[in-house]
C-alpha cells in the first residue's frame, strides 16, 4: 500500500493533466449541452410548437379524408336506392298486365283469327335456326 507522504510525493513530482482523450472528448459535446437553460428552454419550446403544428396538421387531413369517404358513402347508398327504384319501374312495365293495360289505353285489340290476312312471299326462306333473336 502506498501511505500518504508517498501520494505527496508522487504528485509533486509529475502534476496531473488531463489525458489527450479527455481534451478530445471536450471538444466533442453538442452545441445543444454548450446552450444556457433560457436558450435550451426556448428551443425545446419551438420544438414543441412544431411537432403540434404537424400533428394538427395529420389531424385536420384524417378529419377530411373521413368527411370524403362518408360523403361517398352516401352518394353510394342513393345510387343504390335509385338502382332499386329503377329495376321495380322495369319490372312493373315489362309485366303482361301493364303491357295490355297500355295498349287498351292507346285503342288497340286484339286481333280476331278470322280476320288476320296472311301475305306470303316467294322465294323468302323461313328462318330455320333462331339463336340471334330475329323475328319473322
Amino acid at each position: 500500500m502506498i501511505g500518504l507522504k508517498e501520494q505527496k510525493i508522487a504528485s509533486q513530482i509529475a502534476p496531473e493533466k488531463p489525458l489527450p482523450t479527455a481534451r478530445r472528448r471536450r471538444k466533442f459535446y453538442p452545441s445543444v449541452f454548450s446552450m444556457g437553460p433560457v436558450s435550451l428552454c426556448i428551443t425545446s419550446v419551438l420544438l414543441i410548437g412544431l411537432m403540434a403544428v404537424f400533428y394538427l396538421s395529420q389531424v385536420n387531413q384524417a378529419v377530411s379524408a373521413n368527411q370524403q369517404l362518408q360523403d361517398i358513402t352516401k352518394q353510394q347508398v342513393t345510387l343504390e336506392r335509385q338502382n332499386q327504384d329503377l329495376v321495380a319501374t322495369i319490372a312493373d312495365e315489362q309485366s303482361p298486365q301493364y303491357i295490355a293495360d297500355n295498349a287498351h289505353k292507346l285503342g288497340l285489340v286484339l286481333a280476331d283469327q278470322k280476320t288476320i290476312q296472311v301475305l306470303i312471299v316467294k322465294h323468302l326462306l323461313p328462318f330455320l335456326d333462331n339463336n340471334q333473336g330475329y323475328q319473322p
